[in-house]
Order: structure tokens, then C-alpha cells, then sequence
């Protein structure tokens, strides 16, 4: 076959499948990606949390129960 000939409906078929493979595992890898620096983020959101309370309660200032109730909501979300 010539280099100039168009190529056949096999060739364009198992090339479209390679290429979806490939957008398939980038799309994996990137969402693994994501999943884990959400969870580190949630994991220092509540870190934060903790040192601000604890920063609250060596100031003598109480936490309001809407407070907490707002960060119980964030918590589930």
C-alpha cells in the first residue's frame, strides 16, 4: 500500500478505538487525581476547623450552635 492511499475502514475503526482508550485512561487518571486532592482538601478544612476552635476557645469566645449547625451541613456535603 502506498503512503498516498486513503486508509481502510479496518485502520480508521481500530484507530478511533485506540484514541477513546487513550481519552478514556486520561479521564480515569485525572479524576483519581481530583478524588485525592478533595480529600486532602477536606482533610485540611478540617484541621482548620479544629485550630480555629481551639483558637475561639483560648479567646474565651463560644462557638454559637448556628455555627456549629453550618459546619455540620458543610461536613455532609
Amino acid at each position: 500500500m502506498a503512503d498516498n492511499d486513503p486508509p481502510s475502514a479496518k485502520e480508521l475503526s481500530q484507530f478511533a478505538e485506540n484514541l477513546l482508550q487513550k481519552v478514556q485512561e486520561n479521564f480515569e487518571d485525572l479524576t483519581d487525581k481530583l478524588s485525592l486532592q478533595m480529600d486532602e482538601m477536606g482533610e485540611r478544612i478540617n484541621d482548620l476547623e479544629k485550630h480555629v476552635a481551639g483558637l475561639m476557645a483560648e479567646a474565651g469566645i463560644e462557638n454559637t450552635s448556628e455555627d456549629s449547625e453550618q459546619t455540620e451541613e458543610i461536613k455532609e456535603t
